[in-house]
C-alpha cells in the first residue's frame, strides 16, 4: 500500500480563474500539452472537423466556442499528480465556478495583458481570498500588443490588494514577445513557434548577458531587457513562501498560451510552490488529510456526460484518507451507508474506472438521484462543512413542455439539469404546477433549453418574467406570506419571495417590522 504522507505531498489540486476570454481554455490545453497528457492541443475556436479543446466536451460548449461547464482533468508529471479543475468561463455560470474553488487548494489567476484586472477577475479572486486560496497570477496573450508589465503589475496590487512578486519577466510583446526570463534561475528561455501551435515550443535558454542574446534581440530590445531585470532584482521584494501561502504576496507569469511561450515555466514553478491537499473546515474544527478514515464532499454534479450511458455524475473531491473502490462510506445528510463500486477518473468525456484515490483527488460516482452539491461522505466520524455558495438569480422564467407526450422527459431532464445546479428551480404554492426557472445569466437559460432539447426530447414552452429579485424567506408566518407579493418554493422546500426590484424589498420590509429576506438560504432543515 502506498504511503499516504508520500501520496499527499505529491499532489496539487488547483483551479483556473479568469474574466471571460482571456484564454483560460487554451491555458487549459497547454498545460496538459506540457504536463505531456496530450500530444497535440486542439483549438477551442476550431473550425469544422478540426480538434477541439480537451476540457470541453459538451456539444454546445464546442459550438459556441465557450466553457460553461466545470470538468475535472488528472495527470502526472514529473513525480507529481495534478488535479486540475477546468471551470465555466462564462459569468453566467460563476456559481458552478465558485463550487469548484471549494474544491481547490490553489488558483492559478489568469488576466489578459493588453485588458488588465477584470469584473469577473474582481469577484473571484474575492472567492479565492474567502477560502484561503494561494493565488498565482498570470499575464496572458503577450503575443499580441500588451500593457506595460509594471503597469499591470501596479493595477493587480491597486485593484486587488496583493503584492506582486514578478517570477518571470516577458521579452518584447505583440509580433516581439520572444521569451521570458525566469528571476529565480536568472535565465532568459527564448522560443520558436510551432506549426498551428499545436506542440511544445522549442526552447533555448542562455544568461541575459550573453552576446547571442544580444545578437537575437537587437542593440535596443536587449539593452531595454538588462534596464528593466536591473530595476525588477532592484525594486522587487523577494518571493517569500510563507507570505505566498497567506496570501500576502502573488508570484507574477507572463506568457502566451496560443503559442506556447512561457507556459511550461508556469507549469514547473507552479508545482514547486502550491500547496498539496490541507486540512477541511468544518464547523467544529478541521479533518486533516491523513486521518485514518476516508472522506470527502461533493462539489459537482453532472448528468450526460457520456451519451452511451445518460448517466449522472457526482465529482466527489477526496479530503482525507485512503479511498478503495467498493468501499462503504456513510452519507451524512442521508444518515445512511452506501457502497461506492463504480469510481471513475475523468478527462474530459474519458471516464477510467479507478481502484483508489488520495487526498486531492477528484473521483465521479455514479449517481441515481442520491447525492446533491454539498453531500458529505465519511468512513469515520460524522462532521459539517460550510454552506456552498448560492446566489440569488435574476432572470426568471416559468416553463412547460410544448405536448403533453413529453411530460415525462420533461420532469426527468428538469430534476436532473436542477440538480447539476444549470438553473434554480422553483415551484408555485398554488396554481397550475408550472416550474419557474432562476437564471443568474440569460446564457443559463439558454444552456437549460438546449440541453433538454438534444438530452431529453423536450421542446419547451418558456414564458420570461419581470422578477429580477429573490430573497428566501426567514421564519415564515401567514402574516408574513399576505405581504409579500409573489412566494415560491425552492427545491428544499425553503419559501422564496420574487420581487420585481429593490424598491419592492424595501416595501415589503416597511409593511411587516423584521421581516428577514436573505439573498442566500438558510441552512437547510434535514428531515
Amino acid at each position: 500500500m502506498a504511503d499516504i504522507d508520500t501520496e499527499i505531498q505529491r499532489r496539487r489540486t488547483f483551479a483556473i480563474i479568469s474574466h471571460p476570454d482571456a484564454g483560460k481554455t487554451t491555458l487549459t490545453e497547454k498545460l496538459l500539452l506540457y504536463g505531456g497528457a496530450i500530444r497535440e492541443a486542439g483549438s477551442v475556436k476550431a473550425r469544422r472537423g478540426g480538434a477541439h479543446a480537451t476540457s470541453d466536451w459538451m456539444e454546445l460548449e464546442k459550438k459556441r466556442g465557450i466553457s460553461i461547464t466545470s470538468s475535472a482533468l488528472q495527470f502526472e508529471y514529473q513525480g507529481h499528480c495534478i488535479n486540475l479543475l477546468d471551470t465555466p468561463g462564462h459569468q453566467d455560470f460563476s456559481e458552478d465556478t465558485y463550487r469548484t474553488l471549494v474544491a481547490a487548494d490553489a488558483a492559478l489567476m489568469l488576466i489578459d495583458g493588453a485588458k488588465g484586472v477584470e469584473p469577473q477577475t474582481i469577484k473571484l479572486f474575492k472567492v479565492c481570498r474567502d477560502r484561503g486560496i494561494p493565488i498565482v497570477t498570470v499575464v496572458n496573450k503577450m503575443d499580441r500588443p500588451a500593457r506595460a508589465p509594471l503597469d499591470l503589475m501596479d493595477e493587480v496590487e491597486k485593484v486587488l490588494g496583493i503584492t506582486i512578486v514578478p517570477a518571470t519577466w516577458p521579452i518584447g510583446s505583440g509580433d516581439d514577445f520572444r521569451g521570458v526570463y525566469s528571476l529565480r534561475d536568472q535565465q532568459v528561455s527564448l522560443f520558436e513557434r510551432t506549426a498551428h501551435n499545436a506542440t511544445r515550443a522549442s526552447v533555448q535558454t542562455t544568461g541575459p548577458s550573453d552576446p547571442q542574446l544580444r545578437q537575437a534581440l537587437g542593440e535596443r530590445a536587449h539593452a531595454q531587457l538588462l534596464e528593466d531585470l536591473a530595476m525588477v532584482e532592484t525594486c522587487v521584494q523577494p518571493f517569500e513562501m510563507s507570505a505566498f501561502l497567506q496570501q500576502r504576496i502573488s508570484p507574477m507569469f507572463f506568457c502566451s498560451a496560443l503559442v506556447n511561450f512561457g507556459v511550461e515555466n508556469i507549469l514547473q514553478r507552479f508545482l514547486e510552490i502550491a500547496p498539496p491537499p490541507g486540512p477541511l473546515p468544518t464547523l467544529d474544527g478541521e479533518v486533516p488529510p491523513n486521518a485514518p478514515f476516508f472522506s470527502g464532499f461533493v462539489y459537482k454534479v453532472a448528468a450526460n456526460m457520456d451519451k452511451m450511458h445518460r448517466d449522472r455524475i457526482a465529482f466527489l473531491r477526496v479530503c482525507s484518507g485512503h479511498f478503495e473502490r467498493g468501499m462503504s462510506a456513510r452519507h451524512l445528510r442521508l444518515s445512511r451507508e452506501v457502497r461506492l463500486s463504480h469510481p471513475h477518473r475523468f478527462f474530459a468525456q474519458e471516464r477510467v474506472s479507478i481502484e483508489d484515490a488520495w487526498p486531492g483527488d477528484v473521483i465521479g460516482l455514479i449517481n441515481p438521484g442520491m447525492f446533491r452539491v454539498g453531500d458529505v461522505l465519511s468512513s469515520g466520524p460524522s462532521f459539517e462543512v460550510r454552506n456552498f455558495p448560492r446566489f440569488a438569480p435574476e432572470i426568471f422564467a416559468q416553463v412547460a413542455p410544448r405536448e403533453p407526450s413529453m411530460s415525462k422527459g420533461f420532469g426527468k431532464g428538469l430534476e436532473q439539469l436542477g440538480e447539476e445546479g444549470v438553473v434554480q428551480i422553483f415551484w408555485p404554492r398554488f396554481g397550475a404546477r408550472e416550474p419557474v426557472l432562476g437564471a443568474i445569466g440569460e446564457l443559463q437559460l439558454e444552456v437549460f433549453q438546449w440541453r433538454l432539447e438534444n438530452e431529453y426530447g423536450v421542446q419547451l414552452r418558456l414564458d420570461r418574467k419581470a422578477w429580477t429579485r429573490a430573497r428566501w424567506v426567514d421564519h415564515v408566518t401567514d402574516e408574513v406570506l399576505e405581504v409579500l407579493p409573489m412566494v415560491v418554493k425552492d427545491e428544499a422546500g425553503r419559501f422564496v419571495a420574487l420581487f420585481h426590484s429593490d424598491f419592492e424589498i424595501e416595501y415589503a420590509k416597511s409593511r411587516y417590522k423584521g421581516l428577514e429576506l436573505l439573498e442566500s438560504p438558510p441552512a437547510e432543515e434535514e428531515g
